[in-house]
């Protein structure tokens, strides 16, 4: 199967903002485009935590006041780089498009339910995490939708973050918000605003389709304007407004 780039379109170009000063806490931040699309190493810290140093320290202090209401906060998944999104998204789509025989449009939409194109992915950036109740044992898909509702396995721990997590600066990122677009509802999927904003900011200020036009995907001559654009208004833009 052959991968191919990119369309490469001036249209995209519009969809850049200005560039804003990035203010967090009263310090500014500044990240090369690499940071911000996972092709290069950054600090990370904590064992199985991988989060930026603010990141890190606040997500430890949050897990130690779960600990005391009987949850145990687990990262699923924290930092991830360009290429282990890549596999990702190339292993979903020779999943669907060949062992499930579905057209191509079809299998690029069911990815985007819940996976991102590479170098667009939050998890990028070491300030999102996934997370479940280590203290549940359960069968199956951990990041599943029904297991954070009531009377499941995660429910406490979704009750405990919705109370709780803003406390630390964690802001659930895919909401259930009625008539949000883009990615589905993760209640696993938090963020950690002081960082992930002003970084959301610079990415946008960012030509997006530019960057990506150098990257090959399977699947990628099925991506049209009208597809990318859409994609960047819906999954990347169209999350917790708290986010924004």
């Amino acid at each position: 199967m052959q991968r191919r780039k990119f369309i490469k379109t001036s249209a995209i170009g519009a969809l850049a903002l200005s560039h804003f000063p990035l203010l967090a806490n009263g310090k500014e931040f500044e990240f090369s485009i690499l940071e911000l699309m996972g092709k290069t190493d950054i600090k990370l810290y904590g064992k199985d935590i991988n989060l930026r140093k603010e990141a890190h320290d606040a997500f430890v202090e949050m897990k130690k006041a779960a600990y005391s209401d009987g949850i145990d906060i687990k990262i699923v998944s924290s930092y991830r780089s360009f290429e282990r999104q890549r596999g990702i998204w190339e292993r979903k789509y020779l999943k669907y498009t060949d062992d499930n025989q579905m057209k191509p449009i079809e299998a690029i939409d069911k990815i985007i339910e819940y996976s991102t194109i590479p170098g667009t992915s939050r998890h990028h950036w070491g300030t999102d995490i996934d997370i479940i109740d280590g203290y549940q044992k359960v069968q199956g898909d951990v990041l599943d939708p029904d297991k954070f509702s009531e009377g499941q396995p995660f429910n406490n721990l979704k009750k405990w973050m919705d109370e709780n997590a803003n406390k630390y600066h964690f802001y659930l990122v895919y909401t259930d918000t009625p008539g949000r677009r883009g990615f589905k509802y993760e209640p696993w999927h938090f963020s950690y605003a002081p960082i992930s904003k002003p970084m959301l900011k610079e990415f946008r200020s960012k030509n997006i389709m530019q960057l990506l036009s150098k990257e090959d995907f399977y699947g990628s001559e099925h991506f049209t304007e009208g597809f990318l654009t859409n994609y960047i208004e819906d999954n990347i833009l169209d999350i917790n407004t708290e986010l924004l």
